[in-house]
């Protein structure tokens, strides 16, 4: 899908909590998967929170606000529960963690692919870097795409934008389909383990950092076995709509679990999904041959920018 000029989209179905206090480090370190010390005025992290069995309830993008202020941004419909699970954790820790998401604007905003296309005069202060982050003015920008380059805006309420969004939500979401790139939202909240989510993968998991909850059991997945499904990316031969959460299996056999879904101009369905490896689509298939066959849906995979594991 190419880009030919430079877009934003608004991005009200995404939230945002703030966690401040003198130990915030330390107590989202005990809670996060990823190593919170590495997080910067200039660098964010991409993080599961999960349950004690190490199920994903939520993946956070963190962005450090000021030394002592931490904010995250994850789907709008999770953050109320979310701030309220990580509050009974906090005991004497000098922290707070609430829903901040009606303070917050936050904006996608992406690159065309062509150099010669004439830059807004904002671009140069954008982060370049996967990953890091800037300020521009009121406003803090995080890169979290490559091609085309995205990044995600966040403006308070009272700064933000006049600037009319110039492209639609579902493009937004192709992309970062294509990125592959998951979300968690809460009909799929606790149904994965992280490297289901290929959270692994995507460096959002830190296997040499201390004790967090779920750490035993995605630590013994990734030190010894393999994990046989994973997030991969498909496209529907015909027309179809799914939603996270709904499940079904492949004309292969491997059964599956969407995580994001998005429809296409012609009725078809592009979606993210929990299923086998092709290699091992065997360990898939339903033992019921006349059940597999009326829930059987066609689809072909997509690549994704990056290798899984094998």
């Amino acid at each position: 899908m190419m880009c030919s000029e430079w877009n934003s989209v608004s991005l009200d179905s995404l939230g945002v909590l703030r966690a401040r206090g003198a130990e915030v480090v330390s107590f989202l370190q005990g809670q996060l998967s990823n190593d919170i010390a590495l997080l910067g005025p200039e660098r964010s992290l991409l993080a599961g929170y999960h349950n004690p069995q190490g199920r994903v309830i939520a993946v956070l993008r963190l962005v450090q606000a000021a030394p002592d202020e931490v904010l995250a941004i994850l789907p709008r419909e999770l953050a109320a529960a979310v701030a309220s699970r990580l509050a009974k954790f906090i005991l004497r820790a000098k922290v707070k963690v609430a829903d901040e998401s009606a303070s917050w604007q936050i904006t996608g905003l992406v690159a065309p692919e062509s150099p010669a296309d004439p830059a807004p005069p904002f671009a140069g202060a954008l982060p370049g870097a996967l990953n890091h982050t800037a300020r521009i003015d009121d406003t803090i920008a995080v890169r979290i795409g490559a091609l085309p380059t995205r990044w995600l805006v966040l403006a308070s309420v009272r700064a933000q934008s006049a600037n009319p969004p110039s492209m639609e939500f579902d493009r937004w979401r192709r992309l970062a389909m294509a990125a592959g790139e998951p979300e968690i939202y809460a009909a799929t909240s606790e149904e994965f383990v992280a490297q289901m989510l290929n959270l692994d993968v995507l460096g959002a998991i830190a296997f040499d950092k201390g004790c967090y909850t779920g750490q035993e059991v995605i630590a013994r997945a990734h030190f010894r076995g393999r994990v046989k499904r994973r997030l991969q990316r498909f496209v529907t031969h015909s027309p179809l709509r799914l939603e996270p959460g709904d499940a079904g299996e492949l004309s292969d056999g491997r059964a599956f679990k969407v995580v994001n879904a998005v429809p296409l101009v012609d009725g078809r369905c592009e979606f993210l999904a929990v299923a086998p490896l092709a290699a091992d689509s065997a360990a898939g298939r339903s033992q019921h041959e006349d059940q597999r066959r009326a829930s059987v849906i066609n689809a072909e995979q997509l690549a994704l920018p990056y290798s899984l594991p094998t």
